[in-house]
């Protein structure tokens, strides 16, 4: 890539192998989570399972779509505007999408520990997919509205990642609003877990369950706010090209990082979909039991039997399945 007569090495090749090695360890994600949750009738009726699902088929939809993306522009092959405007779409829908499924699910925790009566007594079997179709929706506004901007642009110029950087304002404001829903809800749901009792230093589990999901979305949605910051020194001349991309090619890094381990952290750790994986794929359960069980190890200490129910409760409040019935 060129800009002003100036070369710059934009790591096309780098992105390439990125998005593809994140894609095949999403594919095999999608299909033993994703599988486990439509195969069971009571997973694919409560809502935080619903999320996930949503969750791991829009990064799957993404980086396969991305994989593709960047191919074409590092073998140099010439993309109709067609194709071209459709790759682009898909590519921020599904990035949008991961983002508002993120803070849909923030917000579903919020409403369910914070108000478990109103909660229980509203939600329905139909509604964690309705607000899956919802997010896509809303994920669509953004290329929408940037599609009458670029139509004559894509004619003339080559499907690139030139294409990508349009529409920087709606996208860092789509970020601004959904990281300030996901760190409000996390704050009252510390504030109501210190209430109940049972967060507080002594309980290591409910901590380490936070500061993961805390860390799994600081490395999603911090390096966004940095790009945009760097975007806008480059815009009026403070910053040379070369900088910017050696840091947007890391940013991609940690974001597909973020959504490799997105499967663990929302996933693998809940211990009813661990036992409907087991039970539908023996032969993961004979091979990759004794990984999949470290990676739940690895984030809880040993528990001592007297104090199994208190820290039970912590452990599930993040993801614990209220009663339909209010009592």
């Amino acid at each position: 890539m060129s800009t002003n007569g100036t070369k710059v090495y934009d790591y096309t090749s780098v992105r390439v192998v990125a998005s593809t090695v994140s894609f095949i360890i999403l594919a095999f994600f999608n299909l033993i989570i994703n599988w486990s949750i439509l195969r069971d009738e009571r997973l694919r009726s409560q809502a935080r399972f619903v999320l996930v699902f949503h969750l791991l088929f829009s990064a799957l939809v993404y980086f396969g779509v991305c994989c593709a993306f960047y191919l074409q522009i590092q073998i140099g092959a010439r993309t109709p505007a067609a194709v071209c405007q459709a790759v682009i779409t898909i590519l921020i829908t599904s990035a949008s999408n991961i983002l508002l499924t993120l803070t849909a699910m923030a917000l579903d925790r919020y409403f369910a520990i914070c108000f478990p009566l109103k909660y229980s007594s509203t939600c329905c079997v139909q509604w964690p997919w309705l607000v899956g179709l919802l997010t896509w929706g809303l994920a669509l506004v953004t290329p929408l509205s940037l599609l009458a901007k670029t139509e004559g642009v894509l004619v003339r110029e080559r499907c690139g990642r030139e294409q990508l950087k349009k529409g920087e304002f709606h996208k860092i404001t789509l970020i601004s609003l959904c990281a300030l829903l996901i760190l409000f809800s996390y704050c009252r749901i510390l504030q109501e877990s210190r209430r109940l009792g049972v967060l507080n230093r002594r309980n290591r589990v409910g901590c380490r369950t936070i500061a993961m999901h805390g860390a799994q979305l600081a490395v999603y949605i911090v390096p966004n706010f940095v790009n945009f910051v760097l975007h806008i020194l480059q815009k009026y001349g403070y910053l040379n090209p070369g900088p910017k991309e050696q840091f947007g090619v890391i940013n991609f890094a940690f974001f597909s990082l973020a959504q490799c381990i997105a499967p663990i952290v929302y996933g693998l750790r809940k211990e009813e979909l661990l036992e409907q994986l087991y039970n539908r794929f023996p032969c993961l359960s004979c091979h990759f039991k004794s990984v999949l069980e470290w990676t739940v190890r690895a984030t809880q200490p040993r528990i001592r039997p007297q104090a199994r129910e208190r820290v039970m409760t912590s452990q599930r409040l993040m993801s614990i399945d209220l009663p339909r019935t209010a009592v």
